[in-house]
């Protein structure tokens, strides 16, 4: 028997056929803007569409099945599998009907800051941040560095990096790495530590949708300071030889938005403009709903090892992540950009909060 509500496949149905049918239309094309709104939803109720089909076909193939083996026995061999076919299709059915987070579709901007810990910490940040490249390159997002303020040991004091998929999905960057938001804790022996003992730091991460289309954010100039400064760290050539990094403070809300990576002032003035549209986009959703707000709980307040979400100890080459319970001991992999098995784990328990509370 099926476990969606029928009224729930039918307003996909009708989305999909009504956006298909804009899709057809050759004046939606004179707005690119709206073209990709439409494109991107399209992609997104794909998966839903092909599972349907597929449900739809086994069903269909049941009930023939069943129908022919009432004349002949033989047929009635092929029944176990279709009831099984139905099955699996239903419940992956279900799963892409269940509620699910708005943003899932959409890329994101990462934040990484040092915290407790000085330079260790620092050295801790540049390595999330490389953990979260790599992890970059084995799913084929496109990763680009905004900006970054180095420690005088090489590590990272603050990052901003940009991460989007290549083409329009129903699971983006956001499904994925939206639980990265929090404090992470690290264990291990500084390289600065001469006596070989172990420290325990932190590093925050701060993670929020970037969507494509952002929604209309009033930005008042006069709320806002806008400092010009030499670019240094990572870039590309002669990004040093101009003051061409831009620093937006918004006055407010004590927002502080970095973009270094463009080739002039002014790129890096109207990316960072979108990174701070992201940012107040994302603070007014929480302020304005409180399950956002909830679904959110887990980003930084403050770097403090007090407030961890996951942990990293070196030693053990274990990693925990504290808000699912999971824990395995292949650290070195995970830093390395092999995060699947744990973003399952906590993509899994999301998964399940929400049908539980459906």
């Amino acid at each position: 028997m099926s476990t969606q509500s029928p009224s729930a496949i039918d307003d996909v149905l009708a989305e999909h056929a009504g956006l298909e049918q804009q899709l057809s239309d050759p004046s939606l094309h004179d707005d690119p803007a709206a073209a990709r709104r439409v494109g991107k939803r399209f992609a997104e109720l794909a998966p839903v569409m092909a599972t349907y089909t597929k449900l739809t076909a086994a069903r269909e193939d049941l009930a023939a099945a069943r129908e022919l083996a009432a004349d002949d026995p033989a047929f009635a061999e092929e029944i176990p599998a279709l009831e099984a076919a139905v099955a699996e299709h239903d419940a992956v059915l279900t799963d892409l009907l269940a509620p699910r987070d708005a943003h899932d579709g959409d890329d994101v901007v990462l934040e990484i800051k040092s915290g407790a810990g000085g330079e260790e910490s620092a050295l801790f940040a540049a390595d999330l941040a490389r953990m979260y490249l790599k992890y970059c390159e084995r799913h084929g997002w496109k990763a680009q560095i905004l900006g970054v303020t180095e420690s005088d040991l090489g590590g990272y004091k603050e990052a901003t990096l940009s991460i989007k998929s290549k083409e329009a999905v129903r699971d983006g960057v956001w499904s994925r790495l939206k639980f990265e938001g929090g404090v992470h804790r690290v264990q291990r022996v500084p390289v600065t530590e001469s006596q070989g003992r172990i420290h325990t730091s932190a590093a925050g991460v701060l993670i929020y949708p970037e969507p494509e289309e952002l929604e209309e954010v009033v930005i008042d100039e006069s709320d806002l300071r806008i400092d010009v400064y030499r670019s240094s760290g990572k870039g590309g050539q002669g990004v040093n030889t101009t003051d061409s990094a831009v620093r937006i403070t918004h006055l407010p809300t004590g927002i502080v938005v970095t973009c270094q990576n463009e080739r002039s002032q002014l790129q890096n003035k109207a990316r960072a403009m979108q990174v701070l549209a992201a940012r107040l986009q994302s603070a007014a959703e929480e302020a304005a709903d409180a399950v956002a707000a909830e679904g959110r709980a887990a980003q930084i307040r403050t770097v403090d090892r007090s407030e961890r979400i996951r942990t990293y100890n070196f030693p053990e080459n274990r990693i925990a992540d504290h808000r699912i319970g999971y824990k395995a001991n292949n650290l070195d992999a995970v830093l390395n950009g092999d995060m699947d098995g744990l973003l399952d784990a906590l993509v899994a328990a999301d998964r399940q909060a929400r049908l539980e509370a459906q």
